[in-house]
């Protein structure tokens, strides 16, 4: 059995470098229309509050368009693990609302073929209170269309 190279056989876009989510915040849009599948992974340092995040699609990099989808998520919810729980479903009106442990992370899972048609475009919001909220956001595409040593970007 091979491993599954990152660098090579998928592509790492940092959507929401480490910053204070305070007030809310949003992910960098990235595009999907290259890519069957993505992986995002969210890392939550400090939390004095429990933030909310929500998947949205969007129609272009802007973006113009963007409505809130359904989604499947992973959550570790423990801190200093690495120990994800089973899969649990997140609603487009409610998404996850995170826990106030320190240290914890989610995996979203999400293919392409969700996505409605015209809309290949993706990011992650965050909405939080005033309390402050340390976070990261990276995807991980695969199933790309067009495989290559040097993968084009996804984002604007």
């Amino acid at each position: 059995m091979s491993g599954f190279y990152v660098a090579q056989e998928g592509h790492v876009v940092p959507i929401l470098h480490p910053v204070d989510i305070t007030g809310g915040a949003n992910s960098d849009v990235f595009s999907m229309e290259s890519y069957s599948h993505a992986s995002i992974i969210i890392s939550l340092g400090v939390t004095a509050a429990a933030p909310t995040f929500k998947v949205y699609e969007c129609d272009d990099f802007t973006p113009t368009n963007a409505t809130s989808i359904a989604f499947n998520v992973f959550k570790c919810e423990t801190a200093l693990s690495d120990v994800l729980g089973a899969k649990v479903a997140a609603t487009a009106a409610a998404g996850v609302v995170a826990s106030t442990t320190n240290t914890i992370f989610y995996v979203i899972e999400l293919d392409a073929a969700q996505l409605t048609e015209g809309y290949p475009c993706v990011q992650v919001r965050f909405t939080a209170t005033s309390a402050s909220i340390l976070a990261s956001a990276v995807a991980v595409l695969s199933g790309a269309r067009y495989a290559s040593d040097q993968s084009a970007t996804v984002i604007a």
